[in-house]
């Protein structure tokens, strides 16, 4: 065999080039946002996906939350948002929003959504994506360059591979702010270097907090990623410190790893005025069941890292396009490059894998948390090395023999996991006829060496095979999605949306009342999506606190109480201040809302209420709250059999029924209509007026196993003993209400004394004019003789030491570059 002539850092004399000028450093750059760009588009068009055809675009919390959040954004920043920063009124009756702001709008790219109108906020949503897979790839193409010189278009290329990987196109292609984690891998790549070549201190900081402030989750994983880079880099370069004098080698190391060190620890503590409050409402968020990780198969394992597979559920997606993968293969048997060179880097990615698949490891990754959804989330870290030596390969011109058997071994591969459970339909073609164009493209670039005009041909079969096997992944990986229940794409703008958005508006009055945007919903967070007021909200930082309050009181929720639904229930209206209600209209596409008597948001208790109907049911707990008798809780006769389950009871004629069972999945009839029941989902419901005769007879159709409505579903409503208690509410509670951002004042009559209860569920966060008490769950405190005024304000948790330790973080930072200009004068 040949003697190793060159390292993986020295570039072969005959590959020297001069410095390239300026403007021609982004000529590969930008190739690699436009293949990125351009393939997943493309996908889009072949799809018929809006906004290129009919087909909907937004699946599961996509809808339900991200184009909700960034329509808030939208609103925050046009000065019409009920609420700032810190904290809105809208949806779950006030909750925190800079935590949701850190998590769902953290990305960059979130801000083009307030560019545009409103109406087509959720447009500029979907173009989040490509424009930030393209960024990842521009990204990766510097950083290739910066670990080894090449010509631009092979760079872009295989940058373009990294945007275009596995794990961007099938599981983070609907959810922005984890594409974020797409760019800051190899932002922190390029810190790296930096911190290897022992300059630019303040930029690897501000690459570090840069990465931070787009998205802490997948942050953290690329940075976890960068400390291998970080490792591998020390193993196989030999460090030049400044001016070009080499350093001892272990000083060199200690030095480069100090500087990573502080450059990253400034650079996060820069985010943690975000960073800080979203870790301490993550852990007063309500808990979830979250299962633990189970790793997949290992074949099933080994099929994710096959080009255009998109396997079921939660697998993982570790694949690039066949010309990665073939230039990949052929890195071990690349002769140029040295072998300390080869064999770690082969090694760390094997590692990487392996850590994939074992649970401690897997933890690890996902910052000692149990994934609520995909576990292999940080799957774009394993596709990000094997484009690395990709291109390490590529830069030290492959030989033909060895690109043939990495083919060779690729076709291989897909031969023996073809059986393998949902083996992708377009494996097989991206193999064959993927590999055989990125080989025949290889080849040629080879035989370029000697004959100049097959370069050309050789560019664009590459960029010509990259971006069709990529458009092809991407529209399979849309396509197998969508047979999953979950995956149904929702409507995020039509004419029954924008008709629902202005019912909203005409029956608007925060602050004093609240509007509730009614059923059937469009999104778990309509709230926020129409401008209302009302308890609907779907985050993961829900708190606890809020899931105590609303759930005795009969709302309805799923995801294990993190996403609460409204209840069309006028007691529940009282409680928390709701004076108005939209609702479907008689035509399609229609709504009407309508204005109703409501108490202020903060009222006045002078005395303990204890309701005299059963205590575990809500209709006591309902009243207990509001302070006044309304429910008839009649006796309820259960008959039937276990599936059509019978109820009858006798309440007062001409009261108004309500219903309600969280155990029972199926439908529920009475008085000649129908409904859904939907067992945690369902809250308090209506069942319309109680007849002359008294009788109430219910029938529930549910394929609940063993389950029953319980001793009190039926709760029968005294219209007239509702009335006066918010008749006697209104007159003793708050003559003039102003919500700021994050505060709220009331004004009293004078005299009043007693409780103040204020309707907003006890977070944390909220400090009053009094010291806060929690009043069933809601804020609420004692008012001394003479009091005519209350106030509070929200301040998220965490936020003030944030602030002080990103100051002193900034401090540091000014002081270093400072001192670095002034010793370079």
């Amino acid at each position: 065999m040949a003697p190793e002539q060159t390292t993986v850092d020295a570039p072969p004399p005959e590959q020297a080039r001069p410095a390239p000028r300026r403007a021609s450093r982004l000529y590969g750059p930008l190739l690699a946002f436009l293949i990125t760009a351009a393939a997943f588009c493309a996908a889009w068009v072949a799809r018929g996906t809006f906004p290129f055809g009919n087909t909907g675009r937004a699946i599961n919390d996509q809808a339900n939350q991200y184009v909700p959040f960034h329509r808030a954004l939208w609103d925050l920043v046009h000065g019409q948002a009920a609420g700032d920063v810190l904290f809105s009124w809208r949806g779950g009756f006030g909750q925190q929003f800079l935590s949701d702001y850190y998590t769902y709008l953290g990305n960059p790219f979130s801000w083009l959504a307030v560019l545009v109108p409103r109406a087509h906020v959720d447009l500029a949503v979907f173009a989040i994506t490509p424009i930030t897979m393209g960024t990842a790839a521009a990204v990766m193409t510097v950083y290739l360059g910066k670990l080894h010189p090449g010509p631009w278009w092979q760079r872009g290329v295989l940058g373009a591979t990294y945007g275009l990987c596995g794990w961007a196109l099938s599981d983070a292609s609907y959810i922005p702010m984890w594409l974020w984690g797409l760019v800051a891998l190899p932002l922190l790549g390029i810190a790296v270097e930096w911190c290897l070549e022992q300059r630019r201190w303040p930029g690897v900081a501000l690459l570090v907090a840069l990465a931070w402030f787009g998205n802490f989750y997948t942050a953290m994983m690329a940075t976890m990623a960068a400390c291998v880079l970080l490792a591998i880099r020390l193993v196989t370069r030999d460090m030049t410190g400044r001016l070009g004098v080499p350093p001892d080698g272990v000083w060199g190391s200690l030095r480069a790893v100090w500087r990573a060190a502080t450059a990253a620890g400034t650079g996060i503590l820069l985010t943690l005025p975000l960073l800080l409050p979203s870790f301490l409402s993550s852990g007063a968020a309500q808990p979830t069941k979250a299962a633990a990780f189970d790793p997949v198969r290992i074949e099933v394992f080994l099929a994710g890292m096959l080009p255009a597979t998109h396997l079921w559920g939660g697998r993982p997606r570790l694949y690039v396009a066949s010309l990665g993968l073939i230039l990949a293969g052929s890195f071990l048997l690349n002769g140029s490059i040295a072998k300390r060179t080869r064999l770690v880097w082969a090694a760390a990615i094997l590692l990487v894998a392996v850590s994939f698949q074992f649970p401690p490891t897997q933890y690890v990754w996902h910052g000692l948390a149990v994934p609520n959804g995909n576990p292999y989330r940080e799957a774009f870290v394993f596709s990000g090395m094997v484009v690395i030596v990709a291109w390490l390969a590529l830069a030290h011109r492959p030989r033909p023999p060895h690109l043939a058997l990495a083919a060779a071994l690729l076709v291989a591969a897909t031969f023996v996991l073809r059986h393998t459970n949902d083996f992708g339909g377009w494996t097989w073609p991206a193999v064959l006829g993927g590999g055989a164009v990125s080989l025949l493209a290889l080849l040629l670039l080879s035989l370029g060496e000697k004959r100049r005009h097959l370069i050309p041909i050789a560019a664009v079969l590459m960029i010509g095979v990259v971006f069709a096997e990529s458009a092809v992944a991407a529209a399979n990986a849309d396509a197998r999605r969508a047979r999953e229940r979950w995956a149904k794409p929702a409507p995020t703008s039509n004419q029954s949306i924008n008709n629902h958005f202005e019912a909203v508006r005409d029956v608007d009055g925060w602050p004093a009342y609240r509007t509730d945007s009614g059923a059937p919903q469009t999104s778990y967070n309509d709230a926020l999506a129409l401008r209302a007021e009302g308890p609907q909200y779907y985050s993961s930082y829900l708190p606890e606190a809020t899931y105590k309050a609303l759930e005795p009181l009969g709302y309805g929720f799923k995801n294990d109480g993190r996403t609460f639904f409204g209840a069309d229930n006028p007691v529940l209206d009282a409680i928390f201040s709701i004076g108005a209600r939209v609702r479907p209209g008689t035509t399609p596409n229609s709504w009407t809302g309508s204005k109703f008597p409501a108490p202020p948001l903060v009222t006045v208790r002078t005395q303990d209420f204890v309701s005299p109907n059963p205590a575990a049911s809500v209709w006591a707990r309902q009243e207990n709250v509001l302070g006044a008798t309304v429910y008839q809780v009649p006796r309820v006769t259960r008959g039937g059999t276990a599936t059509e389950q019978t109820y009858e009871a006798r309440c007062t004629p001409g009261s108004e029924a309500y219903w309600y069972s969280p155990t029972l999945y199926g439908t529920l009839a009475s008085g000649g209509t129908e409904k859904p029941l939907e067992d945690l989902m369902t809250g308090v419901t209506p069942l319309g007026k109680v007849p002359a005769s008294g009788r109430v007879d219910v029938t529930v159709k549910t394929r609940t196993q063993g389950a029953t409505a319980g001793d009190t579903p039926l709760g029968c409503l005294d219209r007239t003993a509702l009335d006066q208690a918010v008749t006697h509410l209104t007159a003793t509670g708050a003559t003039e209400v102003k919500a700021g951002g994050h505060t709220i004042e009331a004004t009293l009559p004078r005299g009043t004394t007693g409780t103040a209860v204020l309707a907003m569920t006890d977070i944390p966060g909220w400090q009053c004019s009094a010291p806060v008490k929690s009043f069933h769950g809601l804020v609420s405190l004692d008012l001394p003789q003479g009091t005519d005024k209350v106030s509070c304000t929200f301040t998220p948790k965490g936020f003030a030491p944030g602030l002080t330790a990103a100051a002193l973080a900034l401090l540091t930072l000014l002081s270093v570059t400072v001192a670095a200009r002034r010793r370079r004068r």
